[in-house]
């Protein structure tokens, strides 16, 4: 009978036997319900009472079912990285399911089920007869009231709170005619509201078809390999049975001795074959249909599904990525429980934002370059790819295979180097002198230039750092640089290309430490563990714990103008029905302004080209304009490559996961550990700039190039303290340069150097005076005998010098070194004498021979 065409006594029927509205069913509910309300300790209030108190049905509401996770190729094609479930379900539409499954449903269930308003009283009351008797649930139950049963089961399913969760259960699955009789009123409630046909689809939706398998569509992939449309007439019959008793009757346990395959699968064949003879009964089959089935030997085909990140192979920590997105997003719901009840409901098809070209290209180079495991070594490496200016995801794997639990076997992991550790990550790794990037910025941005210099010796005592956040501090440690340069006064410039530690510090001291941090969060850089970034000068040469995707978020903020936007891995989701959801947006702002990115990128082309990324930068093809930074942790325990294009930034790093090694003195197939990076980072960014191209970076200021001069004051004779006051207050940083030979009194200023000029903020050396020097008088214009007196002390050396002029013979006309200038006792002080020339001398001067 069609739901539509039902009668109103009919829906009526399932209540009579409870309101006593006549004599029948006055008897039904003395046979039934009054001996169930005495046992129970009910009285008829609480009995109406629990009518009364439940909503008048269940909606037949979106259920538990698999979602699926994909990439879009190049020519616009998807492919499917993974389904993942809670309930492996697949909801289907009334004409998708086998008409053999219906028929069974119906005939082994439920036969009155298009007659009966909900209940169907005779099965019903023995039901209830035979709980109160023996305690223990027994049939006669209806489609619907199994269908609210599940509902009802489905609902605690969802809950995040195991307490709160197994109460709910509890209370869905209790034997006692308390709770029959709430399933009954809310059956009832059904009936009313839906038609036959729809209550009979969801029933065969919802139910469990044994361990993880819901629902009729992913029961006929399971055990059979087919579509719910598909089924055969035996193999409908066979998985109806199992929904009387999944565990008794499933067909994935080839080894049982009650229900294996030696058997033939005896316990569900007896009850398949009960529903067979409850189909010809019933006339739903015919009396061939019926032999032919009855003697198919069951022969299931498992097929396990899709089930998590394991099946997406080398994406599988990308896929994690997605998930955790999905489960801890506020875009899924306003908290957590929320969240994780959306996702476990499932029914999402998510378009991920995976460029398949730049994965499968970072997989090839990762697997040929670092190895899963090395003797001795916990060795972990990473490739992450953002798209510049949208923050999209492109690009992640690391050198291990995918776990969704850490084990044995090193081969394997369940965590996710490349991400922070609340998105599945570890607790990070530190970054090396690629985190110089963010001193750089605050250096520009605080007026300072590329061409400034700043002390650069190396040093234990590095005195006081301004820290406007923490207060100043003293801070003494040894910093030492990677090729042991040993330069005094690097400029900022000099010290990113060849990536000077001891001129990064000397950088750092001229800057607020507190603003170098709030640098690198403006990029997105933060700990991977949560905590706050450490601000201390060692922070300026990366020793914060940072994920791999923040770096790279940060190097395409870099490459976008200043501009750093969040990382998203999701393009679109798509619900249940089709419709577009909302998906995670990318939040773009300015890091730094424009100008001084500009300088930021200028300086870190030339890492590309001059410094220390040259191996990434010649082989790499095409070439498009590029910036990059290399980093090494202290011992060469951690190497970095990361850098970008204008449309693509990629972070490559080798690592140790646990321990420390020197990744120097490590082999791997294709040259060392520590160039594992430069041999990684060109593979993925060459298809990057063949896929996405480049476009040069802004062209930097002569602000930022270039330091204004400022005029070194002449020092000589001051005071040490009174010279010092001095360059300070002009903006130059000084050192004492130590005792000199000197004419200046002993203990005052002698020479600076350099001397004259200089950019502000360079390094001006100041030396004393230790007296040892006296002052060479001058003696240009006296006699020679005059000079020659004078310079009494000094080694004097005559040299003559023609002259035309009469007064100017046997006068000292120059004189080295000059007047003024120290010098030793005994040291030589040539004097120049004139005397008159051939042309102006003898009596006969201007007289005639003839």
């Amino acid at each position: 009978m069609s739901a539509k065409n039902r009668t109103v006594s009919g829906a009526l029927a399932g209540l009579l036997g409870f309101v006593g509205m006549s004599a029948i069913a006055g008897i039904l509910v003395t046979a039934a319900v009054t001996p169930a309300l005495a046992l129970s300790g009910m009285t008829a209030t609480n009995t109406i009472n629990v009518f009364e108190n439940l909503p008048d049905y269940l909606s037949i509401d979106q259920l538990s079912q698999r979602s699926n996770i994909f990439a879009t190729r190049t020519d616009g094609s998807t492919a499917l990285l993974a389904s993942f479930y809670d309930q492996n379900r697949v909801e289907v539409a009334w004409d998708a399911i086998s008409p053999f499954v219906k028929d069974a449903a119906v005939s082994g269930e439920d036969p009155r089920f298009y007659q009966h308003g909900g209940i169907d009283l005779e099965g019903t009351i023995k039901g209830v007869v035979s709980t109160v008797a023996t305690g223990s649930a027994r049939g006669g139950s209806s489609i619907t009231q199994q269908y609210v049963k599940n509902v009802l089961v489905q609902k605690c399913e969802v809950l995040t709170d195991q307490k709160k969760r197994m109460t709910c259960y509890d209370a869905a699955t209790e034997t006692s005619p308390d709770r029959k009789l709430k399933e009954m009123r809310l059956a009832i409630g059904v009936e009313k509201k839906y038609p036959k046909d729809d209550i009979l689809r969801q029933y065969l939706n919802i139910t469990g078809f044994g361990g993880t398998v819901y629902g009729i569509e992913a029961a006929a992939n399971y055990y059979y390999n087919t579509s719910a449309a598909a089924l055969t007439l035996p193999q409908a019959t066979s998985l109806v049975a199992i929904v009387n008793n999944p565990v008794k009757f499933q067909l994935d346990d080839p080894e049982s001795e009650t229900n294996g395959a030696a058997n033939g699968y005896a316990a569900n064949k007896e009850r398949r074959d009960y529903i067979l003879r409850e189909m010809l009964k019933y006339k739903k089959i015919t009396r061939a249909d019926y032999d032919a089935a009855v003697a198919t030997v069951i022969a299931p085909t498992i097929t396990e599904p899709s089930t998590g990140c394991s099946s997406a192979g080398s994406s599988a920590y990308y896929c994690d990525y997605v998930t955790k997105i999905l489960q801890t997003d506020p875009t899924f719901g306003p908290d957590a429980e929320t969240r994780l009840a959306n996702f476990r409901r499932g029914g999402y098809n998510v378009y991920t934002s995976l460029d398949l070209d730049l994965q499968n290209a970072a997989v090839e180079t990762m697997a040929a370059e670092v190895p899963k495991t090395y003797p001795g070594w916990d060795v972990g490496a990473v490739i992450t790819s953002v798209e510049v200016g949208t923050g999209r995801v492109l690009a992640m794997t690391q050198n291990k295979d995918y776990s969704q639990v850490d084990g044995t076997d090193a081969n394997f992991t369940a965590v996710n180097y490349n991400t922070d550790i609340d998105q599945g990550g570890s607790s990070g790794f530190q970054p090396g002198s690629t985190y110089k990037v963010f001193t750089l910025g605050e250096w520009l941005t605080e007026g300072h230039s590329l061409n400034e210099r700043v002390d650069s010796r190396r040093k234990t005592d590095w005195g006081v750092f301004k820290d406007s956040c923490n207060g100043n501090a003293s801070y003494v440690f040894n910093p030492k640089n990677d090729a042991n340069e040993s330069g005094t006064n690097y400029s900022a410039l000099e010290s990113t290309m060849n990536s000077i530690n001891t001129g990064y510090i000397g950088m750092a001291k001229k800057l607020d430490l507190c603003g170098i941090r709030k640098t690198a969060e403006a990029f997105g850089v933060h700990r991977a563990n949560g905590d706050p970034l450490e601000q201390g000068p060692s922070s300026v040469l990366g020793t914060n714990e940072v994920a791999p995707l923040s770096m790279a978020v940060a190097f395409a903020g870099i490459a976008n103008n200043g501009v750093k936007c969040s990382p998203i891995a999701i393009d679109k989701i798509l619900g249940p029905g089709g419709d577009e959801i909302a998906s995670p947006k990318s939040a773009c702002t300015q890091a730094v302004t424009p100008e001084v990115d500009a300088g930021m990128t200028y300086a870190m082309q030339k890492v590309m080209t001059n410094g220390t990324a040259q191996a990434s930068n010649r082989d790499t093809s095409p070439k498009v304009p590029m910036i990059g930074k290399t980093g090494t942790t202290d011992g060469n325990k951690d190497t970095w490559m990361s850098g970008a294009s204008s449309k693509v930034a990629t972070v490559v790093g080798v690592v140790s996961v646990t321990g420390d090694i020197n990744q120097r003195l490590v082999k791997f197939a294709n040259g060392t550990a520590a160039t594992a990076r430069h041999r990684m980072w060109p593979e993925v960014m060459s298809v990057a700039n063949a896929k996405y191209g480049g476009e040069p970076f802004a062209e930097a200021s002569n602000k930022v190039l270039q330091a204004v001069q400022i005029p070194i004051p002449d020092l000589r004779g001051k005071t040490m303290g009174e010279a010092t006051s001095t360059l300070q207050a002009a903006g130059f940083d000084v050192v004492d340069g130590g005792p000199t030979d000197s004419e200046m009194p002993a203990g005052t200023v002698a020479r600076t150097d350099p001397s004259g000029s200089a950019t502000r903020g360079s390094t001006v050396t100041v030396f004393s005076s230790n007296g040892k020097l006296g002052v060479v008088p001058d003696v240009v214009g006296k006699t020679e005998a005059e000079a020659t007196a004078t310079l009494k002390g000094f080694a004097v050396d005559k040299k003559e010098q023609d002259v035309t002029d009469p007064k100017q013979v046997g006068i000292v006309l120059s004189m080295t070194p000059a007047a003024g200038t120290g010098a030793a006792a005994g040291s030589p002080v040539t004097i120049v004498v004139g005397k008159l020339g051939a042309a102006g001398t003898g009596p006969d001067k201007g007289k005639g021979n003839g």
